[in-house]
């Protein structure tokens, strides 16, 4: 691109701090705003499973593969699936050398991406209201102050309640149907044996019908458990959702007849239960070009957190930025980017619906049904932060 482009990001999570690594790779700048205060302002999530064919393209595009590799846990690759007596049915582990898809921390991939932008490249305390097209292919950042800013490309990254999409589309989330309450355990092994032992080096997951237990090994001896569930968003009416005690009595009677070991999952957490509804956009979700403005991501395809939001993000993110640096013009780049990220979302949203479906049924018997013929693409769940965003 001959003359250099203002570019603003939205949104500091993995896909716009990709997106914007490797546009200052190229010697092109970037802007990124942040809601959040700082780097520290709140956890970033759980653990992530990267991706040869999707995350891992997008890291090595950032010139930081090696630095993901020395962090990650191939080891994380484990899923032991039990059904709701505890019986294991299924012991899946990655063979020696497997890199296929090693975990890391959400967080410890954002300080890396972070670090590896030029100082002040992310201004923290910066709410995007609203971007609004311009003429000429320019687009207006609208900040919570009421100052404004122009950009030749204003780039939504800012998840799932995106306050870009809205130039682009009138899609909103909708309640999957599917709520997730996640409970943490510290020092794992040393605290909590029985949920070390369940969770292996990896992830486990407990199911019957519409109810699942899900734990996720972190690092530092950190585990954080996901209570799965179909039902109403507001299952937890009547109950105030800070009084841990309360909650934890109605959770309890939901999986009555679960074995003991699976319901020390909801007896033993430590800290508050956090409730994490489960939004998703319509499939299909697309929109008609508008010029200096698109999205990624979660604000772009936000579906059930099934392995692949955060590995389509970072893709996102990489390709986007390829396609600035390779294209005369940004009309050009955004063409090139969305003609295939749009489609790419379309297929890996029905992908994940249909998984969902499978893990999830609306039926209330004691099956444990795991989706065998696409499984281990199924890695539920996909840390939910964003969605909580």
């Amino acid at each position: 691109m001959p003359n250099t482009p203002r570019i603003a990001i939205a949104g500091a999570g993995l896909g716009g701090l990709v997106c914007a690594c490797v546009l200052q790779q190229h010697g092109v700048p970037v802007t990124v705003f942040e809601r959040e205060n700082d780097r520290n302002s709140r956890s970033q999530g759980g653990t992530l499973d990267i991706h040869t064919e999707t995350g891992q393209v997008a890291l090595r595009a950032a010139g930081l593969f090696d630095r993901f590799l020395a962090l990650s846990r191939p080891e994380g690759q484990e899923w032991l699936l039990y059904d709701r007596h505890a019986t294991l049915i299924r012991h899946d582990q990655a063979g020696e050398g497997d890199l296929s898809r090693p975990e890391i921390d959400r967080g410890q991939l954002r300080s890396l991406l972070l670090e590896s932008l030029a100082p002040g490249t992310v201004r923290w305390g910066h709410h995007v209201r609203a971007v609004t097209p311009l003429p000429h292919g320019a687009a207006r950042l609208h900040h919570h102050d009421r100052t404004v800013e122009d950009f030749d490309l204003v780039i939504g990254a800012d998840g799932a309640w995106s306050r870009v999409r809205p130039a682009l589309s009138d899609a909103q989330p909708s309640y999957a149907g599917i709520t997730m309450v996640e409970v943490r355990f510290n020092d794992v092994d040393h605290r909590h044996p029985g949920i070390a032992r369940l969770v292996g080096t990896g992830t486990m997951s407990a199911k019957a019908g519409r109810r699942s237990l899900v734990l996720q090994r972190n690092s530092n001896g950190h585990v954080r458990g996901y209570i799965t569930f179909r039902g109403p968003q507001d299952w937890h009416a009547g109950l105030d959702l800070a009084d841990t005690e309360s909650v934890r009595a109605r959770l309890l009677a939901q999986y009555q007849g679960w074995h003991e070991s699976l319901l020390d999952i909801l007896r033993d957490n430590e800290g508050d239960f956090v409730n994490r509804p489960m939004f998703v956009l319509p499939v299909p979700h697309s929109w008609q070009r508008v010029p200096g403005i698109t999205l990624l991501g979660d604000a772009a395809h936000l579906m059930p957190p099934v392995g692949v939001g955060a590995n389509l993000a970072l893709l996102d993110g990489a390709e986007l930025a390829q396609a600035v640096i390779g294209h005369p013009t940004i009309d050009e780049a955004l063409d090139a980017y969305e003609s295939v990220m749009l489609p790419r979302a379309m297929d890996n949203a029905k992908t994940a619906q249909q998984i969902l479906t499978t893990l999830m049924p609306d039926t209330d018997t004691g099956t444990a049904t795991f989706p065998d013929a696409i499984w281990p693409a199924a890695t539920l769940p996909d840390s939910p932060s964003a969605q909580a965003s």
